[in-house]
């Protein structure tokens, strides 16, 4: 995009009124190009921040409307206590982030306890290993065909983990209640 001109000092002031306007049309669109890439820039590292599994609505599937969240069940809650065989991650359900289950030995049987998700427990203070003694207080679910709890609290020691109020909704959702 180069313009020859021919210029006489009679024309000098007409040119420059040209080279301006040129300027400017180039400016316009120089600034349109670099708010659209700062956009994409900002777009994209937003996206960045987000966990793999994580859902923009902040809850990574463990919301109490997901369909993991709609099996507690009031109704079915019980308190058992034992020692824990073992801490491990798992997801529970399609899209959702992995969550933190324990299984739980007690006099009767050997059950699988579910927590909720790690993002959440692993910014507790309490913290659950194998060796420890506890007692759960949660909705008693069938999971993969098996039995296993859905907790909504869990005591260690004198420490005490809220994980779900006595409806099953679970403390990490709080912010948004109904």
């Amino acid at each position: 995009m180069q313009d020859v001109m021919i210029i006489t000092q009679e024309d000098s002031s007409e040119v420059l009124t040209v080279n301006q306007k040129t300027g400017v049309t180039n400016m316009k669109k120089l600034s349109v190009l670099s708010a659209l890439v700062a956009i994409l820039v900002f777009l994209l590292s937003i996206q960045s921040f987000a966990q793999p599994g994580m859902k923009w609505s902040g809850s990574g599937g463990w919301g109490p409307k997901s369909q993991y969240g709609r099996t507690y069940n009031p109704a079915t809650v019980e308190s058992l206590g034992g020692e824990v065989i073992n801490v491990e991650k798992f997801v529970p359900g399609k899209r959702m982030s992995y969550g933190i289950h324990l299984t739980l030995k007690t006099d009767r049987e050997t059950i699988s306890i579910h927590l909720g998700p790690a993002w959440y427990l692993e910014n507790q203070d309490i913290k659950i290993e194998a060796g420890d003694r506890i007692e759960v207080k949660g909705s008693r679910i069938i999971y993969a065909g098996k039995p296993a709890i859905i907790a909504a609290k869990v005591k260690k020691s004198n420490e005490i983990l809220t994980l779900r109020d006595e409806n099953g909704f679970p403390v990490w959702a709080g912010w948004r209640r109904r």
